[in-house]
């Protein structure tokens, strides 16, 4: 029997020890922000989100660092009123207690990891 916070897919398969193509664990939809956790544990969670193009997340504080990986796309991170573009491929990490927010001048994919402390 799996445990309530192991990784499964849709169907209830479990994802631990699978290799993954990472980016095709969410699909894009018009005019939405979809999410799906992968990882979540009380030590800390790992999502992936696909973002349409004009959607994002408003500004807003965490209390734990967050580390964003690029998976597909390009995406605006602001940090602290500073914006920073980011293509796939590239990661910045949010630091705890800083207001940051995400935006999608085009569609992106993410990866976003939470450890907490």
């Amino acid at each position: 029997m799996m445990k309530k916070d192991e990784a499964k897919t849709p169907k209830g398969e479990n994802l631990i020890g699978k290799v993954l193509n990472t980016a095709g664990l969410v699909e894009y939809q018009k005019g939405a922000v979809v999410s799906r956790q992968i990882i979540n544990k009380p030590v800390g969670t790992v999502t992936v989100f696909a973002f349409d193009k004009g959607e994002g997340l408003s500004e807003h504080t965490a209390p734990f660092d967050a580390l964003v990986q690029i998976l597909d796309g390009e995406a605006e991170v602001t940090i602290s009123g500073k914006p920073k573009k980011l293509v796939a491929g590239e990661m910045i990490i949010m630091p705890a207690g800083q207001s940051h927010s995400l935006k999608a001048p085009a569609r992106f994919k993410m990866a976003l990891v939470m450890i907490r402390s």
